[in-house]
């Protein structure tokens, strides 16, 4: 038990440092073969945001614990948007901008209901998995046209003020791209492992652990750089950071998992928890986009959505002991 517990602690610290350096690295890269820091941040920043919920759910489907997986992906949603970026709204109320993230809000909510649509049948099939896989596709595709045709919008303005800011050597972005990489693989297999010891010895399912422990530290890079965006009045980056990352976990992390090994749900993770996904999406959309109002996360909304996300996570832990 005190060694599945030190796994779980020592996984979480490399996984989400060697996120960290994976995404440096790979953005270091991109920028020296000119790729515009609109395209970076969208698409290289946002795959190192999910990189440590896709590992997870990788190993997680390989050993057959679907609870993680699932639970992982879908809780981290959950995470990003009630703690995320609410306890960023309570720092910093989140004004709407961009063009591109109320272009993107809408699509976010579409797949969230398309997902959680998949799962009515309690059961993610590989022709669910490749589905989603093909609608990742799609939207990486239109990620790239807007990128391209998206240089003048405020987001683009905010990464880029970002990413010109730093400034290394191709072989130093090489060796962080590489060992950032080897170690999100090792650190993610040293997590699922020790979550899984955990679970066992509590008599707890998986899919809580994934939907708390599991869910929470790997949403830990989206809550570090919102809240570093925010501080640097960079509030776009903040949202779009987050909808990026729910846009890779619901497509890519569940797809990729499910391509690997079909996963079984629970009634009770349908009936709670996807519904509570699907609850928050509505309401970032609502927020968001504004009715006859600039569209705007504010203190009050932000720390309802605080408030929500801990009553659940209390929820979860007590539901899972009386049970």
């Amino acid at each position: 038990m005190l060694l599945a517990s030190i796994a779980i602690i020592a996984g979480l610290a490399v996984l989400l440092w060697s996120a960290g350096k994976f995404v440096d690295g790979a953005a270091g890269l991109a920028k020296h073969f000119g790729l515009s820091p609109l395209l970076i941040g969208m698409l290289i920043i946002g795959f190192g945001t999910s990189a440590p919920e896709i590992i997870v759910s990788v190993f997680a489907a390989l050993q057959d614990n679907s609870g993680i997986a699932l639970g992982n992906a879908y809780g981290s949603n959950i995470a990003n948007i009630a703690l995320v970026l609410g306890l960023t709204a309570v720092f910093s109320p989140i004004a709407v901008r961009s063009d591109i993230i109320k272009r993107e809000l809408p699509i976010l909510l579409g797949l969230t209901f398309f997902a959680s649509w998949q799962l009515i049948d309690l059961n993610v099939s590989k022709d669910d998995a490749f589905s989603l896989l093909g609608l990742f596709i799609l939207l990486m595709g239109w990620s790239i046209w807007t990128g391209i045709k998206g240089d003048g919008d405020n987001l683009a303005a905010e990464y880029s003020e970002q990413i010109n800011s730093e400034e290394t050597s191709v072989k130093t972005n090489i060796i962080w791209l590489l060992a950032g990489l080897a170690l999100l693989v090792a650190s993610s297999r040293i997590l699922v492992w020790g979550a899984v010891e955990v679970a066992t010895h509590f008599g707890v399912s998986d899919t809580i652990i994934g939907l708390t422990i599991i869910a929470l530290g790997t949403s830990l890079p989206e809550l570090a750089s919102s809240l570093m965006a925010v501080k640097k009045g960079e509030h776009e980056m903040a949202l779009g950071n987050v909808i990026g990352s729910n846009m890779f976990n619901t497509l890519a992390v569940v797809g990729i998992a499910g391509t690997i090994q079909p996963m079984v749900v629970e009634p009770s993770f349908f009936y709670r928890d996807v519904l509570i996904m699907v609850g928050t999406s509505v309401a970032l959309f609502v927020f968001c986009i504004g009715i006859k109002r600039q569209g705007r996360l504010n203190r009050v909304e932000g720390g309802v959505l605080v408030l929500g996300y801990l009553i659940y996570t209390w929820y979860l832990i007590q539901s899972s002991f009386i049970s």
